[in-house]
């Protein structure tokens, strides 16, 4: 499984962005894929989550971390093998690398993932 993620940039607090991770190597429907964050100096968190269309208990549930509740939206399209992280009413404070993972069917936020991409930077400007 490999994964690869893009669509980070600059933007204006108050903008938009959307995240895209391609799953390549096996099909998306099988695994939840969370999206991480990391600013500098800080820990590596978890910011979102959508489970897995087939194998988990809840199929396509997504997760948000509380600090991007209402603003972030992510959703998955198996048929292209991508998820994607919709980033609106963006804050400097959401200013970090951003990286898509997976570890199986079940979301969760340990950043103790099998599987990484390669981060893509996201600046928010005030």
């Amino acid at each position: 499984v490999q994964l690869q993620a893009s669509g980070g940039g600059l933007v204006q607090a108050g903008g938009s962005l959307r995240l895209s991770c391609a799953l390549s190597g096996s099909a998306l429907e099988y695994y939840a894929i969370g999206w991480f964050r990391q600013a500098p100096g800080k820990e590596r968190e978890g910011v979102s989550c959508i489970s897995s269309s087939r194998g988990s208990t809840e199929s396509d549930r997504p997760y948000y971390a509380d600090s991007v509740k209402g603003r972030f939206t992510i959703s998955r399209d198996n048929a292209k093998n991508i998820v994607y992280l919709q980033m609106n009413s963006l804050k400097p404070e959401d200013t970090a690398v951003y990286y898509c993972a997976t570890d199986g069917n079940q979301c969760d936020f340990d950043v103790h993932q099998g599987y990484w991409g390669q981060g893509t930077q996201v600046t928010v400007s005030s």
